[in-house]
C-alpha cells in the first residue's frame, strides 16, 4: 500500500501517569499490546496514516507525554501547535478521570486555539459493569484487603520474600477485570460541556484505537478546508502551505510538501524523536505544523 500522504498534523496524547498512553501509542503505529511499559520520561514520538472517508490520508506525528507532574514543564512545550489531542483517563482508576480538567486546560492553553480534542476513557477491557456480580465481589474483595491491611499495620514487618509476593499478587490484581470507576454517561456528560468528542478504547484489544485518531483526524482536516474556504483559496495556500491558524500541512497537487515540509513519504511504523521545525505561514510567523527534519 503507498505510504504517500495528503495532509500532515501533529497529535498530542496527554493525561495522570497509568492510564495507558504508551500503549494507545504502541497500538497505533504498531497493533501490537505492549504488557509491561516503563513510566515515559518526557516525550514519546510515533507516526501513522489514517485515510479518511473521502480518500484523502493523513500523516499524524504523535507525541506521548509523560503524566507525571515532575515533567510537566517540559511535556508542554511539545504542546504547541498540536492540531489533535487525546485526552486519556482509565475507566477504572476515578482520581485519572477526576484530574481531566486540568489536562484540558493545559491543552487549550498551550496548543493550536483549533485544537480538536477527543476524551478517551482507556482499558476498557478491565471495566465492569458495576452492577455486574464480578464487580460486586471486586468491590467487596478491595474492602477486604484494605480490613487486611489496616489490620496487618500493627503487626509484625513480614519478611522479604512475603513483602514480594505481596506485591506480586497486587500487580497481578491490577492486570485483572474489575469494577468500571467512571460511568459512560458522566464521561458523555462532561464531554459534551465541553464541545468535547468521546470514545471508550483498549490498547489490549486495539477496541477503538484507531477511531479515536481518526474522529479526531476527521475534525482537524474540516476545520483545515475550512480556514481555506474562508480565505478565499489565496495563493499563499494554493502552493499546499497550511492555512492561516492551522495547525495541518497539505501536499501540493504534484505531490511535494508544502512550504518548510519534510520530503518523502509517511510511515506507519513507531520511529523515535528526532528534531522538530516549524512550518512557516505566509505572514512569516510559525504555523505550529511539526515536522521531522
Amino acid at each position: 500500500m503507498s505510504q504517500d500522504w495528503t495532509f500532515l498534523t501533529k497529535f498530542i496524547i496527554v493525561g495522570e501517569q497509568s492510564v495507558g498512553k504508551s500503549a494507545i501509542l504502541i497500538r497505533l503505529t504498531e497493533q501490537r499490546f505492549l504488557y509491561n511499559t516503563e513510566a515515559t520520561i518526557g516525550v514519546e514520538f510515533g507516526s501513522h496514516l489514517l485515510t479518511l472517508d473521502n480518500g484523502d490520508r493523513i500523516k499524524i506525528q504523535v507525541w506521548d507525554t509523560a503524566g507525571s507532574e515532575a515533567f510537566r514543564s517540559i511535556t508542554r512545550s511539545y504542546y504547541r501547535g498540536a492540531a489533535g489531542a487525546l485526552l486519556v483517563f482509565s475507566l477504572v482508576h476515578r482520581p485519572s478521570f477526576l484530574h481531566i480538567q486540568e489536562w484540558l486546560d493545559d491543552v487549550r492553553e498551550h496548543a493550536e486555539e483549533s485544537v480538536s480534542i477527543v476524551l478517551v476513557g482507556n482499558m476498557a477491557d478491565l471495566a465492569l459493569d458495576p452492577s455486574s456480580s464480578e464487580a460486586k465481589e471486586d468491590g467487596a474483595g478491595a474492602q477486604s484487603q484494605d480490613a487486611t491491611a489496616a489490620a496487618s499495620s500493627s503487626s509484625p514487618k513480614p519478611s522479604k520474600s512475603a513483602a514480594v509476593n505481596t506485591v506480586k499478587a497486587r500487580d497481578s490484581k491490577a492486570k485483572q477485570p474489575r469494577a468500571r470507576q467512571v460511568t459512560r454517561e458522566e464521561a458523555e456528560q462532561f464531554a459534551k460541556k465541553e464541545g468535547l468528542i468521546y470514545v471508550e478504547t483498549s490498547a489490549k484489544t486495539g477496541q477503538n484505537i484507531e477511531e479515536a485518531f481518526t474522529r479526531a483526524a476527521k475534525e482537524v482536516h474540516r476545520k483545515f478546508l475550512a480556514a481555506q474556504a474562508q480565505q478565499g483559496q489565496d495563493s499563499g495556500n494554493q502552493d499546499g502551505s497550511a492555512a492561516a491558524g492551522s495547525s495541518m500541512l497539505r501536499r501540493n497537487a504534484g505531490g511535494a510538501p508544502g512550504t518548510g515540509a519534510a520530503s518523502g513519504s509517511g510511515s506507519s511504523a513507531s520511529a523515535s524523536g528526532r528534531g522538530i521545525d516549524l512550518t512557516s505561514r505566509g505572514d512569516g510567523t510559525k504555523s505550529g505544523c511539526c515536522v521531522i527534519v
